[in-house]
């Protein structure tokens, strides 16, 4: 499973690839936001310090306005990933823009239908939304099963970016439905490291080896 940063803070993304655990990044427009600076430049940076796609997300909301919008976003960086939302007119310049080579993260998906539909479109990543379905009494992880069977079935190319993601549980539940990528806060990429036993056995290797009175170097 490849690990994406969801974010638009800089020194988080940079940490993480100092980790060796960064395989891409995703922002969207209230990442940014949150960020404070100028969208353009913060895109600029991150795909400048990560090597894999830099999903970075269109506003305009008809297609003319996505195909400028893409124009200028493509041109940032060669890493730079297209997202549109998953509408009539955002897999119309889904359609487009990987016609042209251009890689396209299609987003907001909450059925399996919607997956299929983004699937014939030509998508490089669809991107389920399973926190905000837990969100509403809905199995976010009955989505990802279900993509994955239609995706196997058809051998359709684009590859399942697991999104949303609230805790490491669900990165571990959707590793074993087989989705391609998982992108997460950092916070939630840490996270994956913790377990209390690791902490005991830690202490008390310690204590063992401070008792033992030796040095390795």
């Amino acid at each position: 499973m490849k690990f994406f940063a969801d974010t638009a803070e800089i020194a988080e993304i940079r940490e993480l690839v100092d980790l060796g655990l960064l395989d891409g990044v995703t922002t969207n427009p209230s990442l940014v936001h949150k960020s404070g600076r100028n969208f353009i430049e913060v895109v600029r940076e991150i795909a400048g310090a990560v090597k894999g796609p830099v999903s970075a997300e269109v506003v305009a909301l008809d297609h003319p306005g996505m195909m400028r919008e893409a124009e200028v976003l493509r041109k940032i960086a060669d890493n730079v990933v297209i997202k549109v939302p998953l509408t009539p007119d955002g897999l119309k310049s889904c359609k487009a823009l990987t016609g042209e080579g251009t890689k396209v993260n299609v987003t907001l998906c909450f059925s399996a239908a919607q997956a299929l539909l983004a699937a014939k479109a030509g998508a490089s990543y669809i991107s389920p939304f399973l926190g905000r379905l837990d969100d509403i009494g809905q199995d976010g992880m009955e989505l990802i099963a279900d993509i994955r069977m239609i995706y196997d079935n058809y051998d359709f190319d684009t590859e399942i970016l697991a999104a949303s993601i609230r805790h490491p549980v669900h990165v571990v539940q959707a590793a074993k439905l087989g989705a391609d990528v998982m992108t997460a806060p950092p916070k939630i990429i840490h996270m994956l490291f913790n377990h209390p036993l690791t902490d005991v056995g830690i202490a008390n290797f310690l204590k063992d080896w401070q008792a033992s009175g030796q040095k390795i170097a």
